[in-house]
């Protein structure tokens, strides 16, 4: 195993976005060896440093340590000319750009799209929005929860004729759709090293939910069917869904075969329940009577005893982990899911570790979120070649 060299070693990465999105791919970049830059507002940064959980510094939260991770900050007003100028010099010698600004934005700077390649053709640009850079709703403020709503998600989230609740995270839409631009960037990255040519990745937060919707286009297209909220179960597959236990906790369980329920019918001890319903047609039809069986069965037993059968009998199954079951959880602990990373001032911060797993090459968390404008001095004065008294009269005029 080389650790020494990293899949993404050489690659310069501009991270001018907010918030998580955007931020997202430049991190997942950056955990494999990307040197990445946030840029940010002189005053403040990005908001995102006071969301959350704080800490002993007040800029630097919980939520900030976790997400900006690996990068290395400078402050830079882009809505000044001089901001403008100085980013066009940082982009000369840049891989990639990722930001999140509302479409037009940039272009409102100076620096749009037809700008940018022309100072650098190789130049890869991540643009996150809410709706994508073209299109009736292009202007339209984006967040991940409309994101959920808009793409198809949230309507599936809940109990039938209830008010639909959030899919999971709140933010769910927004690292969804930080992969799939990650994604975007290393495709474009492969063209350019095959032809020298740039382009512009266009992502938008509404398309990444609406690309994990199962059958459900093409579905609709060829019946009509709408798909309607499913609770804890699901129209597919029947017993699929969520399980009380005996000591009010929860269990998962799928069994989208009818290998699958033979299996569970095995650790249920329930041979007649297998005669009456080995057929997955007959359980969909059966629906409530074959849920309400396994939901007696779970829930007359502690769950770690219900797993011990399910896992016995190659079940598919597992708790719903709460974040504490997944801290004494031995297979996180193996697998090392977790790393613990020590922030001057403010300690061990223990936050999820990379993903994906590389054999030869693995990422790693180098560092947690930046403190503001802790690179200044090293990207201005060294990439850039200003002196501290240039330094200092852009620090009094608010440009950096």
């Amino acid at each position: 195993m080389n650790q020494s060299v990293k899949p993404m070693q050489g690659v310069r990465v501009l991270d001018v976005a907010t918030f998580i999105a955007a931020p997202h791919a430049a991190s997942i970049l950056g955990e494999f060896g990307a040197e990445v830059i946030k840029v940010e507002n002189p005053k403040g940064g990005d908001p995102w440093r006071r969301f959350g959980t704080a800490t002993e510094m007040p800029d630097r939260s919980l939520a900030w340590l976790t997400e900006a991770r690996n990068r290395r900050s400078v402050t830079l007003n882009l809505r000044t000319p001089e901001g403008a100028e100085l980013f066009k010099l940082l982009v000369k010698d840049t891989d990639v750009v990722c930001e999140n600004f509302r479409p037009g934005r940039l272009e409102g700077w100076g620096l749009g799209w037809d700008v940018l390649k022309e100072i650098n053709p190789g130049l890869i640009l991540l643009r996150v929005s809410g709706y994508g850079q073209d299109g009736p709703y292009r202007d339209r403020p984006g967040f991940a929860r409309i994101g959920h709503a808009v793409g198809g998600l949230t309507h599936l989230s809940g109990l039938p004729g209830e008010i639909p609740v959030t899919p999971g995270s709140t933010s769910l839409g927004d690292y969804i759709t930080g992969m799939y631009g990650a994604i975007g960037v290393l495709m474009a990255l492969r063209h350019r090293d095959a032809t020298g040519e740039g382009q512009m990745v266009d992502m938008a937060l509404y398309a990444s939910v609406f690309r994990v919707l199962d059958e459900m286009v093409p579905r609709y297209a060829r019946t009509g069917y709408v798909r309607e909220p499913e609770g804890t179960g699901t129209v597919n597959a029947c017993p699929h869904g969520h399980f009380p236990c005996g000591d009010g906790t929860f269990m998962a369980i799928a069994c989208t075969t009818d290998k699958m329920f033979e299996r569970l019918c095995a650790a249920m001890k329930r041979s007649d329940l297998l005669a009456a319903y080995a057929d997955q047609a007959k359980r969909l039809a059966a629906r409530e009577t074959v849920t309400a069986e396994v939901t007696a069965w779970t829930s007359s037993m502690p769950r770690a005893e219900a797993m011990e059968h399910c896992v016995a009998n190659d079940v598919p199954s597992g708790p719903i982990n709460s974040v504490a079951d997944i801290f004494a959880d031995p297979h996180f602990e193996a697998r090392g899911d977790m790393v613990a990373v020590d922030v001057p001032g403010i300690g061990e911060v223990v936050v999820p570790a990379v993903f994906p797993r590389l054999s030869e090459t693995p990422g790693e968390v180098e560092s947690l979120g930046p403190a503001l404008g802790d690179a200044n001095e090293e990207v201005y004065g060294g990439w850039l070649g200003l002196s501290n008294e240039e330094l200092v009269l852009l620090k009094d005029k608010g440009v950096i």
